[in-house]
């Protein structure tokens, strides 16, 4: 893919948080509503259960014990009442984004960055999932996973901060059990890296999902002509005459490489999807939430 000039990375890395730094707000504001968007289709998953946070009050039932009965409630009128609470689970999602530097990139097709895309879709899944009373933490950063806007808020300020780590795979963290991950990234590393850290998840009986952010020259290459590639992350320049000769041996490697991430996320039983930052990102966020639910206890 065609570039910048390279520069110092130290520069690079500055400027590039103080973008994000300047741009997050907004990404903040898009996120939440795509979100809002979105959960017009989806039901919240409040549940009842055995937690500390109160739900609601149901009537009393013939099978259910007396202990249950709230006789407080139940002094107001001639009915029983039982006190539900919602339910905690040890169920917990954790979200990553890749924060690397491949991640920096946006063609004059795309509507922002590769990593500007998946820092609206992983806020605005987090703000699903909060709507629904689960439990978020970002991987790698958070110890404990919690719900509520005071979540949303903190995940935001942490992907502005701390630029959200620069590394292309997610660490290598141990999570509770019934946990969730969704990791979302370009995952342009080499297959058996990414192969190494789904595995590990699910070593471990962790339920995953992986999003692929691709911008749409990425898939086309509608270069022409001589054309000068320039790597993001150290990789040596490349030129070439004819770009468009090229297309199509590239557009069959490409899906070779889709087919093989695909390949090893079903064999860890996790799903994968790919998302172009040229199309809405409503659609990516519905399917995400969909298969994030399917896998989350009723």
């Amino acid at each position: 893919m065609a570039a910048a000039p390279r520069q110092d990375p130290a520069r690079r890395l500055r400027e590039g948080a103080e973008q994000l730094g300047s741009t997050l707000p907004p990404l903040l504001v898009a996120a939440e509503r795509v979100a809002s968007t979105v959960a017009q289709g989806v039901h919240g998953r409040r549940r009842t259960g055995t937690g500390d946070a109160f739900w609601q009050f149901r009537r009393y039932q013939p099978d259910d014990p007396a202990a249950v009965i709230d006789w407080r409630q139940s002094a107001k009128s001639q009915n029983y009442y039982v006190r539900q609470n919602e339910w905690e689970a040890a169920e917990s999602v954790w979200l990553w984004r890749d924060g690397s530097p491949s991640m920096q990139w946006r063609s004059a097709r795309a509507e922002m960055e590769k990593r500007d895309r998946a820092t609206v879709l992983l806020l605005a899944l987090a703000s699903l999932l909060v709507r629904g009373g689960e439990r978020i933490g970002l991987l790698g950063v958070d110890r404990l996973a919690t719900t509520g806007k005071a979540a949303l808020d903190r995940m935001a300020r942490t992907l502005l901060v701390e630029n959200a780590a620069m590394d292309s795979l997610p660490p290598a963290t141990e999570l509770p059990r019934y946990a969730h991950v969704v990791l979302i990234g370009d995952f342009l590393s080499p297959l058996g890296e990414v192969d190494a850290a789904v595995r590990r998840f699910a070593a471990s009986g962790i339920s995953g999902h992986l999003l692929q952010i691709v911008d749409p020259a990425e898939e086309s290459l509608p270069f022409r002509g001589r054309t000068r590639f320039e790597g993001m992350e150290g990789e040596s320049a490349l030129t070439i005459g004819r770009v468009e000769t090229l297309r199509a041996d590239w557009t069959a490697r490409l899906t070779r490489r889709h087919d093989s991430l695909r390949a090893l996320t079903q064999r860890a039983g996790w799903t994968f999807a790919t998302h172009r930052t040229d199309r809405p990102p409503q659609s990516a966020l519905l399917s995400l939430y969909g298969a994030l639910a399917g896998g989350l206890r009723p």
